[in-house]
């Protein structure tokens, strides 16, 4: 791992800790973390509540959920009864549209898109759009590998750096975009590379690895 992808993840980790909010939820919630993970990349949906009682075991599942979304490890519907998303994968509309293992599901930003397949090692093709240009970018990956990118390699993936508001999913996820191209993403870039960082979509693809990796490991 290069040292900028290993920068990347420790101030991802240190804006949005995951894995260490899952770490320090109790196992049986734990457990239902990784289940609505598998679930959605596997069947395209979250539990419903009745299935997530069930994995409780008798547990309180009002309690269950609103620990989940108050630690920001899933997103849930309006009402806060239902599960509808946990990084990188949401039922809420958004531009990135995946379909694995062929289902449909979204994923909340560039990033989290290109980080399904190294999760899984599942088969992935992405549909989004450049951010500036509106352009059709699609992306076909194989675990971490690119089987094919359109219109280009040259594709890019921009992360405007910043604290997540109390749901990531709506505040700093709208901006970590696909960008077309090298010289669309160094304009939208702006010369700030403090606060915006551009990767390759191989760069990318490491970098969601390690961060969404440890997730699904259980350790």
């Amino acid at each position: 791992m290069s040292a900028d992808i290993a920068a990347a993840v420790q101030r991802l980790n240190s804006q949005l800790p995951l894995k260490a909010r899952q770490q320090d939820l109790p196992a049986p919630l734990a457990r239902l973390h990784r289940e609505v993970l598998r679930r959605l990349v596997e069947e395209g949906r979250a539990p419903s509540r009745a299935e997530a009682a069930e994995m409780l075991a008798g547990g309180d599942v009002d309690a269950a959920l609103q620990r989940l979304g108050n630690d920001d490890l899933v997103v849930l519907n309006e009402a806060g009864t239902e599960i509808v998303g946990a990084y990188p994968m949401t039922l809420e509309a958004t531009p990135h549209h995946l379909t694995v293992n062929g289902h449909p599901v979204n994923a909340m930003c560039a990033l989290d898109a290109l980080s399904v397949g190294p999760m899984y090692g599942a088969d992935v093709e992405i549909d989004s759009r450049c951010h500036v240009s509106g352009d059709p970018i699609h992306v076909h990956q194989e675990d971490c590998g690119l089987l094919e990118v359109r219109p280009s390699t040259e594709v890019r993936v921009g992360v405007r750096w910043q604290n997540p508001t109390a749901c990531a999913a709506h505040s700093m996820c709208m901006e970590m975009v696909f960008l077309k191209d090298e010289r669309t993403a160094w304009e939208w870039q702006g010369g700030d590379t403090e606060h915006i960082s551009i990767f390759t979509l191989d760069e990318a693809v490491e970098f969601g690895a390690r961060f969404f990796r440890p997730l699904v490991s259980g350790n």
